[in-house]
């Protein structure tokens, strides 16, 4: 699943080269994508807008639009977003296709159907997507060891599940929670209610270190990203923990482990991060 690190790479790819284009006729294939409003007036209100800006937010696209609009994308599980010449060979599992100035089409593609597409008329508050009820972004000044003790210290689910609610930090998953916890030395079953000071300011400092240091190894041009139809993210050869149970530690050698925490699967250092009592 997309995460922040693979969403923000997406946004630099298509901030590169999107602002001022405008759009033209769309189509949604599959009607379901278009979350808000529905397929027909998604298409008909999106026509003759031009794009001012691409932001992220947490794990979403945000494209700010002339007037005040805003086309909302999020990825889910296997979304991708794609800015090709019209002539481009079709990618599989295409769910919305909309045409963009300059000969070219921004599609929307996703094998698993759970990705979705919002459009916010000028004015409209979005009560739609939720993304108005995420926490801070992980860069956020305001993101610090008080702010996560405060969030987080009285909680006794485990800290792994605590750091993926996308209420409490925006954009962390499965994926770089693990990676976040190694680095902080912190063992991804402890409850949070049993995090000391020290814990907290390791923890603090990690989720903005390891999360710039992923989109840094992910950055790709555009022309690769739309080589590789979006699916070619950098970081796997980088990743510490994340995937490797069963192999040797980088930092202390110890065999890597393989728990599952809140049905998801994760992985960590036995010695290096402690113990979950």
């Amino acid at each position: 699943m997309p995460e922040l690190p693979e969403v923000e790479t997406v946004r630099r790819v298509l901030r590169a080269q999107l602002p001022g284009a405008r759009f033209g006729r769309s189509t949604v294939l599959s009607p379901e994508a278009a979350a808000h409003p529905g397929a027909e007036d998604f298409c008909r209100a999106l026509e003759g807008r031009a794009v001012e800006e691409v932001e992220r937010r947490g794990k979403f696209l945000v494209f700010r639009l002339g007037g005040g609009a805003r086309l909302v994308v999020h990825l889910r599980m296997t979304g991708r977003v794609l800015l090709c010449p019209a002539s481009y060979p079709p990618e599989r599992h295409t769910r919305a296709v909309m045409a963009v100035s300059g000969g070219r089409e921004l599609r929307f593609c996703d094998q698993r159907r759970f990705g979705r597409l919002w459009l916010l008329l000028p004015g409209e508050r979005d009560v739609y997507s939720g993304m108005e009820n995420l926490g801070p972004e992980p860069f956020d000044p305001a993101l610090t060891a008080e702010y996560l003790r405060s969030a987080l210290g009285r909680r006794r689910r485990a800290v792994k599940e605590c750091l993926m609610e996308q209420g409490v930090v925006a954009g962390i998953g499965n994926i770089y929670s693990d990676e976040i916890l190694f680095d902080a030395r912190i063992d991804p079953r402890r409850a949070a209610c049993t995090l000391e000071d020290g814990d907290w300011r390791r923890l603090a400092a990690a989720i903005p270190e390891r999360l710039e240091y992923f989109i840094e190894k992910n950055a790709i041009t555009p022309e690769e990203y739309l080589l590789t139809g979006g699916r070619d993210y950098r970081n796997t050869p980088y990743l510490q923990v994340y995937g490797r149970a069963g192999e040797p530690c980088a930092r202390c050698g110890e065999t890597l482990l393989r728990v599952v925490i809140g049905g998801r699967s994760s992985v960590y250092c036995p010695r290096c991060q402690g113990t979950s009592e």
